[in-house]
This record gives C-alpha cells, structure tokens and sequence, in this order.
C-alpha cells in the first residue's frame, strides 16, 4: 500500500508543483519518486529475503534487507542532495509561490506521507527503517510547505521555502546515516551493540571444567539474528555426564542471548586449536 501511495502521490506533486511555482513541492516529488523505486524494491528484497536456506546460501538471504536498506539510504541521499541544490538558488533568487495551493498540497502530503510511515511502524527490520525515513523525511518535507504557505498567506517572505527545506533535509540526512552505518556494521561483521561479548565470555568460562574460551564470534546476519561461535578448552576430560551438563549450560546461555545461530567447539586439555596458525588464539 505504501508503494502505491507513493507513486500516486509523486505524479500529483509534479503536476501539482509546477502549477503552484514552487520549488519545494518539486524537490518533494523528486524525494517521493526516490521513496517510490527504493519502498518497491525494498518489498522485492525483503520478500525474497525471508526464503529459506539453501545449499547455495546456508544461512538464508536474511541480508538481502540490508542490502536494500543501503541502496534505499543511498536512493535518500542522492535525492537530498539534489533538494538542496535546488533550494540553495533560491536564497538569493527568492520566487512567490501561489499558497492556496501549497496549502492543499501540503495537508495532502502529510495525510498520505504519514499514513505509508504509521503502516510500516509494526516493521522492524534495517530495510522498514530506512524506508520509514524515506516517508518520514517527506512529511517533514511537508510541514515545512504547510507552515510556509500559511506564513506567506500572511507576510510575503518566499525565502523561508528554500530555508525550510534546506533545514528539513539536513535533519533527515543525519538520521539516514545513521542507518547506513548500521547496515555497513552488518556488512563488515561487527557485533552487535546489544550484545556484551565480555559478559558472554565470563559466562562462558564460569564452569569449573572449562579452562579457558577463544576464537570467539559474534556478527548479524540482518540486524536482527545474529550468530554465535567459540571455541572452548577443557581443563580435564569429565565424564560424559559433566560434558551432558555443559552442553545444556551452554544452549540455556545462548538461547539467553537470543542467538538465531550458534556453534561452540570443545576443546580436550591436549588438542591444538586448529585455527591456532592464524594467530588469533584469543580473538573476540
């Protein structure tokens, strides 16, 4: 629904502004055909996304939404940039608009904007995010044009369009990088903020069988489900009992954690890690 909205409400903003002369309402409707393209192949992504694992990809295609979520950002940037060229020229170059039907634009924008961002609210994936920003930033796109048309009904001051939208997509460009770091952290591996890899090792550890814990990995697949690895050295070789209670230790803990995958390798007292050569005997 939000799809369609969108590109209903693009082609009624192009015609729209450049009946009313403003260069806001057109800078707008270049940011909806943006949100357009990026929320329809948002929905193509993160459908296919949620497939199954397969020979080819064994972990899913979970990530499929973060790589839609990052094209989504940069579909938001490049048309933020291109809104303040726009209205930087008319700093100096101010044009009256005709505010009657500004105004009628405007409250329709918020209706239709607003309505595509509160349906997508139950969403919480990096690629819903983004595209919440995307319909986010044209709401707030469309205050500014609602205030500013009543302010000019009022006082001619037309260079308050091109400073409220300058303002508004400042705003909007510092949320959406954000979100493109976020995506990039799962593209690079990194752990999870949420996840407190200190603790998780000393819980590891806390059993007295347990001599030491290395090689430990914790990365996202999509932000959401994340993955868990280590490597764990025995201090003794306990009976098959003790090592019963261990194994049942460890999935409490990582089902504590609420990791989507895990894996932990038992290491015996005299057994070299295998990935010793790498160099990494303690790594995080």
């Amino acid at each position: 629904m939000a799809f369609w909205l969108n590109f209903t409400f693009t082609i009624i903003e192009f015609v729209g502004g450049l009946m009313v002369n403003s260069v806001a309402i057109l800078s707008d409707a270049v940011h909806d055909l943006g949100d357009t393209l990026a929320i329809g192949m948002g929905w193509v992504l993160g459908k296919v996304s949620r497939k199954q694992a397969d020979q080819r990809f064994s972990y899913g295609y979970q990530r499929l939404s973060v790589l839609a979520a990052l094209l989504n950002a940069l579909v938001l940037i490049a048309g933020s940039v291109f809104v303040i060229s726009e209205a930087i020229p008319r700093l100096w170059a101010p044009e009256m608009p005709d505010t009657t039907g500004m105004l009628a634009l405007a409250i329709l924008g918020v209706t239709v904007n607003g309505l595509g961002a509160w349906r997508l609210l139950r969403q919480s994936s990096l690629n819903a995010s983004v595209i919440r920003w995307h319909l986010l930033e044209d709401v707030l796109g469309w205050v500014a044009v609602l205030v500013v048309s009543l302010v000019l009904m009022v006082w001619e001051i037309p260079i308050l369009d091109p400073i409220l939208s300058i303002g508004f997509t400042l705003f909007i460009l510092f949320n959406v990088a954000r979100n493109v770091w976020a995506s990039l952290k799962v593209f690079l591996q990194a752990v999870p903020t949420e996840v407190d890899t200190d603790a998780l090792v000393d819980a590891l550890q806390a059993p007295p069988a347990v001599a030491g814990v290395h090689h430990v990995h914790v990365w996202s697949l999509d932000g959401q489900q994340h993955v868990f690895s280590a490597h764990i050295k025995l201090g003794g070789e306990p009976p098959m009992e003790e090592l019963r209670g261990l194994k049942s230790r460890f999935s409490a803990l990582v089902k504590e954690y609420g990791f989507a995958h895990s894996t932990i390798e038992l290491e015996w007292p005299e057994e070299m890690c295998r990935n010793a050569e790498q160099g990494n005997e303690e790594g995080e």
